[in-house]
């Protein structure tokens, strides 16, 4: 069964070349050797202004590079999330993104009286693919993932999207042949979309 996939690249480097990008193409590619139907939004090459207050979350319009991005996640049945762990978390421009993007109308209901009901993006699965310079087992160890639990529970979940995958690759400047395995797994993981 052939799926629609979103790929939202969170690198906030536009001109590209990071391992983060390779990922992303990877998946993209298997997924469409499947006959999967594939859209990407890179976020580097938004526009995107800080929000500065509630208001403007509640009431405000996205500008309109993330619009055309919220259709491309209204289209989507699976959406792929790749970005870098800068500082312990993802970096402030997909932050940004997801302040822009989820805002209430569109992925949770405007005056819904419990959050729990209001969950307009339900029906999307995704997968979370991180890269980070230590070891992925130190970051599950002894940082508990935090941040990636964090945008799974507080972002996806609370907009409907599950279930949630995680993929975390630890030491990106590591071997050229861990980096073709990675590859290679990234491929297969979008020939299934999952």
């Amino acid at each position: 069964m052939t799926k629609r996939i979103a790929i939202i690249l969170g690198h906030p480097d536009p001109a590209g070349g990071h391992f983060g990008h390779a990922l992303a193409q990877a998946y993209g590619e298997g997924a469409r050797q499947a006959g999967h139907a594939v859209k990407t939004i890179d976020v580097a090459r938004l526009a995107l202004p800080f929000l500065r207050n509630a208001q403007e979350w509640e009431s405000g319009s996205p500008p309109e590079p993330v619009q055309h991005a919220q259709r491309d996640i209204a289209w989507a049945e699976h959406l792929l999330i790749v970005f870098p762990l800068w500082l312990g978390d993802m970096p402030a421009m997909l932050k940004a993104f997801f302040e822009h993007a989820l805002r209430p109308g569109f992925a949770i209901a405007k005056g819904a009286r419990s959050p729990l009901s209001g969950k307009l993006l339900k029906g999307r699965s995704a997968r979370l693919v991180v890269t980070m310079g230590m070891p992925a087992f130190f970051y599950r160890a002894y940082y508990r993932a935090h941040s990636v639990k964090s945008l799974e529970r507080n972002v996806l979940a609370f907009c409907g999207v599950a279930p949630v995958r995680t993929t975390l690759i630890g030491t990106v400047e590591g071997s050229k042949a861990t980096r073709t395995k990675w590859l290679a797994k990234l491929a297969a993981l979008g020939k299934k979309a999952d």
